[in-house]
Order: C-alpha cells, then structure tokens, then sequence
C-alpha cells in the first residue's frame, strides 16, 4: 500500500483535502472503498466525514489532454462588450475566493476550540478514574461498606 497526501494549492493553509492511497490489487481496493462508505471514521471519539472513490483518469495531472480540447486566450480591449462581463467574473472569483478563506479560517479556529474541549474532558475523566482507583485501592471502600452495611464483591 502506498500513501501520498495532495495539496490543496487553493488556500494558504497546510491542510491536504485528499490522499491518493494506492492498494497491491483491485479486491483490496475494493473492501477499502466499501469498508470506509459503510463505517464512519472516527478520530478522538468524533465522527470525521470522509469518502473514498476509486480512481479515474480524469483525476490525474499527468494525463494527456483530450484531443478535441484547445484552450484559447486572448486579450479583450475595454470597449469590447466582453470585457465588462469579464471584470464582474474577475470581481466574483475575487469574493469567493475572499469567503471561502474565511470560512476555512473559521472552521480551523471552530476545530481548535472542539480539539481543545476533548482534551479537558479527556483529562477530566482520567483524573475521575484515577480518583476511584485510588479509593478503591487505599481500602476506603472496603471501609464505607462497612460502615452502611452493604457487601462489595470484586469480581
């Protein structure tokens, strides 16, 4: 198996949003695809949405273009019709672009916080656990039964 993570080149952020994960055959593949469709992937307890899809050509770079396909550039002057068109899309990409990395920045900031408030409630309950090992162990349970009267049996 061999894993290569694919950077996102379209936010400032060092964040890959997909992996290119290659498997020895198709069976492998094939039970991975439908093993990670069928079962959430969970990191820290929490729920993490991902997909998996096979691979096809067209998500490859390194592929040859088609070949009925050109790409044509050309230059418009400010008095071509076009040209107004051309500067609202420039405009909009321009926004969208400016939304999308806040929206990425405020999701980073929202996964922050949520990593964060894991860690505490980690801590909490290990300190919980460690509290009632302890008592268990010094004999103060042994002691309290006693004393109401009621029978502990570790089984």
């Amino acid at each position: 198996m061999n894993v290569e993570f694919i950077p996102n080149y379209t936010i400032p952020y060092p964040i890959p949003q997909s992996a290119l994960v290659e498997m020895e055959n198709e069976k492998q593949a094939k039970a991975l695809i439908s093993e990670m469709t069928n079962y959430p992937f969970m990191m820290s307890g929490m729920p993490r949405p991902v997909r998996a899809k096979p691979a096809k050509i067209e998500m490859f770079a390194d592929r040859p273009p088609p070949p009925d396909r050109k790409i044509q550039v050309r230059w418009v002057d400010p008095s071509d019709p076009d040209f107004v068109v051309a500067k609202k899309l420039k405009q909009l990409c321009k926004k969208h672009n400016a939304e999308q990395l806040a929206l990425i920045k405020h999701q980073l900031e929202e996964e922050e916080k949520l990593a964060k408030h894991q860690e505490e409630t980690l801590k909490t309950n290990y300190k919980k656990y460690e509290m009632i090992e302890s008592i268990v162990q010094d004999g103060t349970t042994s002691r309290l039964a006693r004393h109401y009267g009621v029978r502990l049996d570790y089984d």
